[in-house]
């Protein structure tokens, strides 16, 4: 597996792994053994950038990657994300946002305990909290550390001057945010910020929540408590009309005997050295699928065709329901 670089030194796969859907946001819970044996695949594919978080389960998410890990633990990266008011003991999920500093240092113990290790890796703020500055949360991922319990900090979903703001007083190695093919928006105030910065970018939901593989169509029925039938942008109406980008990396995918997820990732991997997308999938075949988009290299002509062929396309449909619009930085 290629390696890139976030921020001005942690090292990552090309392809991360986002361990969410293992057991949070579409509907099956994956059996923790099963959970364990994906995470294990891919590390034995050469992933070493894994994604986590409290509010996934909420904890469970972030023990299976414990236990899938810790046999491995200083060869790979973990990262997980503080944000939402979880009751650092109970795992209660009291609806809402919390970062601020007493929780934030409440959170990241827990988090040492469920992921059986001494640091995390990279530490983000999951979504910025509007009643606690910023500079609050940078200081207090500062001083975490300065005591050794986080090595890196990140931000996920925020605004270009919230990043500055957090970037003056604590470096910023990583932003989260959803970017694909589907999902430009980044490109148009984040991106630039992120290179002057020189911050890293890890895109979330890089195949657009599974709608990009082309294995989702009119048709597709989500299960219950699957957080897509949420989702203005993945309505059985709005998947009609969105099918055109699944047309257009069919096309690339068919010349370079490859997948369209495959191409949806190689793009993502085209736009800047240091994009590291996070694919997640409950599949060992899927996850193979996914690695092997890092081998892939789309040519000049392939990328020109792509943007030709993506700016004759509307997108259909928000990403986020209104309420989680709402927790969208900007």
């Amino acid at each position: 597996m290629q390696k890139r670089i976030l921020g001005n030194d942690l090292d990552v796969s090309a392809i991360g792994y986002g361990c969410m859907g293992l057991s949070f946001g579409y509907g099956t819970q994956t059996d923790s053994a099963e959970a364990v044996a994906v995470i294990r695949h891919a590390v034995d594919l050469g992933v070493t950038f894994f994604d986590t978080a409290e509010v996934y389960g909420p904890f469970v998410n972030e023990r299976v990657v414990g236990e899938a890990l810790a046999p491995v633990r200083d060869r790979v990266v973990i990262a997980t994300k503080f944000g939402f008011d979880i009751d650092p003991e109970t795992g209660e999920n009291r609806g809402g946002l919390n970062s601020r500093p007493d929780h934030i240092k409440a959170a990241v113990e827990g988090m040492l305990r469920r992921l059986r290790t001494d640091r995390i890796d990279l530490l983000y703020q999951h979504r910025v909290d509007p009643d606690v500055p910023i500079e609050d949360v940078a200081g207090t991922v500062k001083e975490l550390i300065e005591e050794g319990k986080v090595l890196y900090f990140g931000l996920s979903e925020a605004g270009a001057r919230t990043i500055r703001r957090a970037h003056a007083v604590q470096p910023v190695t990583a932003l989260q945010s959803e970017y694909s093919l589907w999902w430009r928006e980044p490109e148009d105030e984040i991106v630039p910020t992120l290179e002057e910065l020189g911050i890293g970018l890890v895109p979330f939901s890089p195949l657009g929540k599974g709608f990009l593989t082309g294995r989702i169509d009119a048709s597709t029925e989500f299960e219950e408590g699957d957080f897509r039938n949420t989702v203005p942008r993945l309505s059985r109406e709005n998947r009609e009309a969105n099918r055109a980008f699944v047309d257009l990396l069919e096309q690339i995918a068919a010349e370079k005997d490859a997948t369209p997820a495959q191409i949806a990732l190689a793009w993502l991997l085209a736009q800047k050295p240091w994009i590291v997308p996070i694919p997640g999938t409950t599949k060992k075949h899927r996850l193979e699928e996914n690695v092997a988009a890092a081998e892939i290299t789309l040519s000049d002509d392939d990328l020109r065709r792509i943007e030709e062929g993506a700016a004759q396309i509307e997108p259909q449909g928000h990403r986020y329901s209104e309420s989680f619009q709402k927790m969208i930085d900007r």
